[in-house]
């Protein structure tokens, strides 16, 4: 321990890189283990399971094909090399950034993400005079998870916008449905009437039709594009009707009401939760707010703590004690409607 302690002490660069990777790497093995949604990746695997039912009994009849090129990843040539090489999955990025409702190539994704990182670089070794190494793991972190959650974020406020419209689309249609209007009919004038993002990506749906393609397809498409559970009850309920027939406009305003009553109990949850999740924001960043008044009053006095390599190694700890709480508060009022 002795011989740690000097070797922390005589090398600072690699002691704060230590402190600040260990709480990163932990911090996400605890997100990782706590956040699992059982519930939804069970009904992820029946929806799954039906599309793959309703592949199978698709009709085998001759269609036209229509040759669409690969999709580049950049416009730029060298790039677009680089990223088929070094990002095998670069679909999934794709799907999020169309989740998202944004119109950029994963080209421009990766050269925001190099952007932020070099910034990051930057700004922690020049201006905030840290050494090499962690300014270089800052700028990883910050080329890596910035744009991860900015894209999180547009992902559920796009999903939350979908939601609170989504209803009243089906209403629309429903309504033109009573009247005689055919499915894609009342699809195409929901898509007219409703705003974004329901009538961009009714839209979507109503182009694929147009051009020859199977109804459910395009529906099954729209569901793995957006991730939502609601829109998934929409297309197991037509998919279901186009194969057993049926009161179609009686289905879609059950469905309405269903979704109504989901959106309005998730409210009653967000409200019943609000008092613990101020809690958990207050608690957890009542360190960081007090360490920033210390230095503000005595900065000599908090410098040690940073400067020590026993004091790195309890900042270390206290940001994974910090970092374990807040994720477990953040399951527990984590609920799955």
């Amino acid at each position: 321990m002795a011989g740690l302690q000097s070797f922390l002490a005589d090398n600072p660069d690699i002691a704060l890189a230590a402190t600040i990777s260990l709480p990163l790497g932990l911090l996400l093995i605890i997100v990782v283990l706590l956040t699992g949604d059982g519930g939804r990746k069970t009904l992820s695997r029946r929806i799954a399971r039906i599309r793959l039912n309703h592949e199978k009994k698709a009709p085998t009849t001759a269609q036209i094909s229509i040759a669409r090129p690969q999709k580049r990843a950049s416009d730029i040539n060298v790039l677009d090399h680089i990223i088929r090489r070094l990002m095998p999955r670069q679909e999934l990025l794709r799907l999020r950034i169309e989740r998202a409702g944004l119109s950029i190539s994963i080209g421009i994704y990766v050269l925001a993400s190099l952007l932020i990182g070099t910034l990051g670089l930057v700004a922690a070794n020049m201006l905030w005079n840290w050494p090499l190494i962690p300014a270089v793991l800052i700028g990883i972190t910050a080329g890596l998870l910035l744009p991860h959650v900015f894209l999180g974020v547009r992902i559920k406020r796009r999903q939350a916008k979908f939601i609170d419209l989504f209803p009243d689309a089906i209403d629309l249609m429903v309504r033109g449905i009573k009247a005689g209007l055919p499915v894609t009919e009342s699809i195409r004038t929901a898509s007219e009437e409703i705003a974004d993002p329901v009538g961009t990506e009714f839209k979507r749906i109503t182009d694929g039709v147009r051009i020859g393609r199977p109804l459910d397809e395009v529906l099954w498409e729209a569901s793995r594009r957006l991730d939502l559970q609601e829109f998934n009850f929409f297309t197991i309920a037509l998919s279901i009707q186009s194969e057993t027939g049926g009161n179609l406009a009686e289905t879609l305003g059950n469905l309405s009401d269903v979704l109504r009553g989901r959106r309005q109990l998730k409210r009653k949850i967000r409200a019943l939760s609000s008092e613990a999740k101020a809690s958990a924001y207050i608690i957890g960043s009542l360190p960081f707010v007090m360490t920033l008044l210390i230095y503000l009053v005595n900065s000599e006095y908090i410098l040690g703590l940073f400067r020590d390599p026993r004091g790195q190694a309890l900042i270390g700890f206290g940001l994974f004690m910090v970092a374990a709480g807040s994720a477990v508060m953040y399951r527990m009022v984590k609920f799955e409607v």
